[in-house]
């Protein structure tokens, strides 16, 4: 912890000692500056209001990928027709960054919320399923035969065997599709004014307000890591140490 604080602080002061001088004297806001600007920003309600907005569309968007991101890296490693077919086509779509898919969203549903929406789904969904599909295939064979033997099969295979075993890779491919939705929201409230953080940070460059951009960029990384940290490491922690895979 102590190096931590004592890096962050180093880099307040490189930060702080950059924007004094040239080439940065004019173009960066010292740490000062960008704190002004953020108690400003919460002062006046704008930040809350942003991330409770940008929140609500993760919430939708990130809760329709798992829904659907379970289920198909399930069949993709357990029906045939689907292994051979879709998880092909998933594999190379996860290869295509989160923005790319802004152009298409906008031109199936304009610059709507469901264009935002869009962009979210495709950019968690695919995440999720391709760890679920990796968890359920590396499931040793043995448990797979015992099973059978044991007669559980149909739902009680998927739900008392199958998802419990894969578990800690469909947690850690719910923590990447987290990331990833966040980034892809971020992307897609840049498109048109939404009332989210990326408004804010639309608003901070057309009015050419560097600090306001910065402090709402600082605000975003806060967001992502505090979710990281208090939600996706303690459930992925608990879970490795249920299953074995870390020490408690």
């Amino acid at each position: 912890m102590a190096q931590r604080i004592g890096f962050l602080v180093l880099l307040t002061l490189a930060w702080g000692l950059a924007a004094r001088y040239e080439p940065w004297q004019h173009t960066l806001p010292g740490p000062d500056e960008v704190l002004r600007s953020l108690v400003a920003l919460v002062g006046d309600g704008r930040l809350l209001e942003g991330a409770g907005r940008s929140l609500w569309r993760l919430a939708r968007g990130y809760g329709l990928s798992v829904l659907v991101g379970i289920p198909l890296g399930i069949a993709a490693a357990r029906v045939t027709i689907v292994r051979r077919t879709v998880k092909p086509l998933v594999m190379g779509l996860q290869s295509l960054p989160s923005i790319c898919w802004l152009p298409l969203a906008i031109l199936w549903f304009g610059l709507s919320e469901m264009a935002i929406l869009f962009v979210v789904v495709m950019g968690s969904l695919l995440s999720v399923a391709i760890s679920t599909e990796d968890g359920i295939s590396s499931i040793q064979p043995q448990l797979l035969r015992v099973s059978g033997t044991l007669g559980i099969r149909g739902l009680r295979l998927y739900g008392g065997v199958l998802i419990p075993a894969a578990l800690p890779a469909i947690v850690t491919g719910l923590k990447l599709g987290w990331a990833f939705a966040w980034r892809a929201l971020m992307a897609g409230e840049l498109l048109f004014v939404s009332g989210g953080l990326g408004q804010l940070l639309t608003t901070a460059r057309e009015l050419l307000d560097v600090a306001q951009v910065i402090a709402v960029m600082l605000a975003i990384v806060a967001i992502g890591v505090l979710v990281d940290r208090v939600l996706f490491r303690v459930v992925e922690g608990k879970v490795r140490q249920r299953w074995g895979l870390e020490a408690g």
